[in-house]
C-alpha cells in the first residue's frame, strides 16, 4: 500500500511539472523579454542638427524602451554608413534610422553605386521636422560684408577665397551653394565636411569664408559675433530670424530648399510595431517641452503618418532628379 501511495504520489508530481511547462510556454511565447538596447543610428558627429534632435527625442521615448534607447553616431560617407547599417539590422524596430532627408533623396542621384535603395530598403515611420538652410560667413569674411549683395562683390573681389563649406558632398547644402552659384553667376569652391558642426566650427574659426547648414545649427551660435547669417533657403522669412532676407525674396527663386529629419526602420518591419512606434514619436513631438526644444534648434514640428512620409520621400526623390543631372554633379569621387 505504501509503495502505491509513494507511485501514485510521484506520478501525479510528475503531471504538474508538465502541465506548468505546457501552461507557461504560450505566456511566454506571447510576452518575449526585450534582449537588445534599442538605437538612433545617425550617420553625423555629435553636435550637428541631425544629433542633437535625435537625442532630444530619444530622451522622451526611452520611457517605451524597458532596455533603453541610445543615440549611436556612425559617422562617415554622408550618413551613408548609418543608412546602410540599418538596411543590414533586424526588422524589429529597435535599430531605426535618423537621418536628414538628402540622404534618401539626393544620393541615389549622385551615386552610381549606392549600397541602398531609398525606397526598398527602408520603412518609413515618421517625419520629424523640418529646417531651411542658411546661408552665413564668417571672420574670413570682412566685418563690412553684412547683405548677400556685399558678399557677392567679395567674392568677386576674392575669387581665390570665394568658398562655401557643407555637411557632405552631394548632400543639400552641397546643391543650395551650387544653386546659389549659379545664380548669381559667382564661381564658389565647395569644401565638404563630414558633418555641420565641424564645418561651422571652419566658418567660425575663419579658415573658410562661408557655409550653408540647416537653421537649426546655426542656432546655437547666432550671438556669436563670428557668424553672420545672410540669407535662407525657405520662401518666407524665418521666425527665427526675422531680419535675414530669403533667397526666395532677393530674386533668387531657384534657391529654395527645405531640409527635414526623419525615423525609418528596416525593409519588412511589421506595420504594427511602424505604426506604434509612430504614434509615440507623434506624441513626443506634440509635447510643449519638445516644441521649445525644437524653437531653440530652429526646426518646426512635423505630425505624419508613416505613409505620409513615404509619399514625402517619393516626392522629394522625384524633385531632386533633374537639378543633379542639370548640375552634372557626380559623387563617386567622394
Amino acid at each position: 500500500m505504501r509503495n502505491r501511495r509513494r507511485f501514485f504520489y510521484a506520478l501525479a508530481k510528475a503531471a504538474a511539472l508538465v502541465l506548468g511547462v505546457v501552461r507557461t510556454k504560450p505566456l511566454m511565447a506571447q510576452s518575449p523579454a526585450p534582449t537588445k538596447m534599442a538605437k538612433f543610428m545617425v550617420g553625423f558627429p555629435a553636435g550637428g542638427a541631425t544629433d542633437l534632435l535625435a537625442r532630444a527625442l530619444a530622451d522622451k521615448l526611452k520611457a517605451h524602451y524597458p532596455t533603453g534607447l541610445v543615440v549611436e553616431n556612425r559617422v562617415g560617407a554622408g550618413s551613408r554608413l548609418a543608412s546602410q547599417y540599418v538596411k543590414d539590422s533586424a526588422p524589429d524596430a529597435m535599430t531605426m534610422l535618423f537621418t536628414v532627408d538628402f540622404a534618401l533623396t539626393i544620393f541615389p542621384h549622385s551615386f552610381k553605386a549606392l549600397s541602398y535603395d531609398p525606397i526598398q530598403d527602408f520603412t518609413p515611420v515618421a517625419m520629424c521636422s523640418k529646417s531651411a538652410l542658411v546661408l552665413c560667413v564668417g571672420p574670413k569674411v570682412p566685418e563690412r560684408v553684412q547683405s548677400v549683395a556685399d558678399f557677392l562683390v567679395w567674392c568677386k573681389a576674392h575669387p581665390e577665397e570665394a568658398a562655401f563649406a557643407s555637411t557632405s558632398a552631394g548632400a543639400s547644402p552641397h546643391f543650395a551653394g551650387l544653386l546659389f552659384s549659379k545664380a548669381t553667376h559667382t564661381p564658389l569652391l565647395h569644401v565638404p565636411y563630414k558633418g555641420g558642426a565641424p564645418a561651422l566650427q571652419d566658418l567660425m574659426g575663419g579658415q573658410i569664408a562661408s557655409s550653408f547648414n540647416p537653421l537649426g545649427e546655426v542656432m546655437p551660435h547666432l550671438k556669436s559675433a563670428r557668424l553672420r547669417p545672410l540669407a535662407i533657403t525657405a520662401q518666407v522669412r524665418s521666425r527665427f530670424l526675422p531680419q535675414t532676407p530669403t533667397l526666395f525674396e532677393l530674386g533668387y527663386k531657384d534657391v529654395v530648399i527645405e531640409s527635414w529629419l526623419g525615423v525609418l526602420c528596416p525593409k519588412n518591419t511589421p506595420s504594427a510595431l511602424v505604426h506604434k512606434t509612430c504614434a509615440w514619436i507623434n506624441e513626443v513631438l506634440n509635447n510643449e517641452a519638445m516644441k521649445e526644444a525644437l524653437d531653440k534648434m530652429g526646426m518646426a514640428p512635423v505630425q505624419s503618418t508613416p505613409e505620409q512620409f513615404a509619399k514625402a520621400i517619393k516626392a522629394d526623390l522625384d524633385m531632386w532628379g533633374p537639378i543633379i543631372k542639370a548640375s552634372g554633379f557626380s559623387a563617386e569621387e567622394t
